[in-house]
This record gives C-alpha cells, structure tokens and sequence, in this order.
C-alpha cells in the first residue's frame, strides 16, 4: 500500500513556492503511482490552532505526481471558501498530503468510526429532488469534535441542502466511508529539509527566513 511521505509534502511546498517564483519546481523524490489524494493547507499564527486555508483534491484514482502538482495549487489558489494563499503567508502554512484508500459502503449514517474513516455521502434533496453529495477526510469529525450526526449534517450542509435536517432523511443518505494515510509538514520543517537536503532555503521575495527549529 503507497502511504503518503515527507516527499509528498515536500512537493506540494515546491510546486507552490515556484508558483510564486517564476520557476519550474523540482522533480518529485517519490514513486508515481494512481490513487485519491488531497492536499489541505491550514495557517497558524503565534502558537494558535492552525486554521484551514485551503483543501481540495480527488476521490478518484489519478497519477499522484501530477495529482500533487494540481491540487497543491488548487487547494492554495482556488478554494472557493478562500481568497488566494500570499507568499507572504508561507512561513505561517502547514501542508497536509492524504492519500485516500478502503472504500466501502456504509450500513447507514452511523456505521463509521469518528478519526478513523473519512466520508462520502450523496442523497436526493427532498426539496429540489437533485442529488448532492460531499466529502470529509476522517480527521475532519475529530479535529471539530462532532459526532456521528454533527459531522452528516455538516456534510449535508457542504452538499448544498439548505432545507430541514431530519432523522428520516438522515437515514436516506448513502454513506461510503474511507481511510487516509497522511504526512503532514509546517513551512518551517520545509525549510529544514531543503538545507538538509539541497543545500539552501528557499529565496521569495518578501518571505523572511525561519528557522527549522
């Protein structure tokens, strides 16, 4: 089983930061392969709870170099929730690599484990009569602190259902849990391992330099 790597992480940090440099990032240091992915960029900012600021990704299967590259920048860049990542923000990001795997249907809404399973769920607004669905990697319910129930009505609420949440139309949802592997690497960290590594840190204008430690 692929897991997702310090390499990983390391790439999507590459490709953003040569996003605001003009130039090509480096090649990965980790073997291509097809699997679900995402990337999750949080922002924290004098010893606070890192904040979200961007995830997006795929539930289906797609070569993960390539895979990395897009969603590094469409997470950062194009989060409709979010306005644009600055470089000016970079020494302040943690980036979250997940690589998404053991899909199986659920029995029902409550057939999962909270920090274990990550969930898809797709149900027919009653109001509209369309389907909506949406996704929430397994360290989402955990991290909010919800339960079985918080985390679907949320979910409900990602899909675009404005209507009245009920525990009959709870039970109507078709729920698909999954599992991640995950890395996940501060700016400082980045920074770190490119000294290590490379030699050097890496030069943005406007970006001071951190210290890894």
């Amino acid at each position: 089983m692929v897991v997702a790597t310090e390499e990983m992480a390391v790439y999507c940090f590459d490709t953003l930061v040569a996003h605001y440099t003009g130039e090509q990032p480096p090649p990965p240091a980790f073997e291509d392969g097809n699997h679900p992915l995402f990337v999750t960029w949080k922002k924290g900012a004098n010893g606070s709870e890192p904040r979200l600021r961007g995830c997006i990704g795929t539930l289906e299967p797609r070569q993960i170099v390539s895979g990395f590259k897009d969603y590094a920048l469409t997470s950062a860049l194009r989060d409709r929730r979010f306005p644009p990542i600055q470089s000016k923000e970079l020494p302040t990001l943690e980036c979250t690599v997940s690589i998404l795997t053991d899909y199986e249907i659920a029995e029902d809404y409550l057939d999962w484990e909270v920090g274990k399973h990550g969930l898809i769920i797709d149900f027919t607004d009653p109001d509209y009569n369309i389907r909506r669905s949406a996704t929430y990697l397994p360290e989402v319910a955990g991290d909010e602190g919800w339960t079985h129930a918080e985390t679907i009505d949320s979910l409900m609420r990602k899909a675009g259902y404005q209507g009245t949440i009920t525990e009959s139309l709870r039970k109507k949802i078709k729920v698909t849990r999954y599992q991640s592997t995950l890395y996940t690497m501060h700016y400082g960290e980045y920074v770190a391992y490119l000294k290590k590594n490379r030699g050097a840190a890496p030069s943005i204008s406007g970006v001071p330099a951190v210290n890894g430690h």
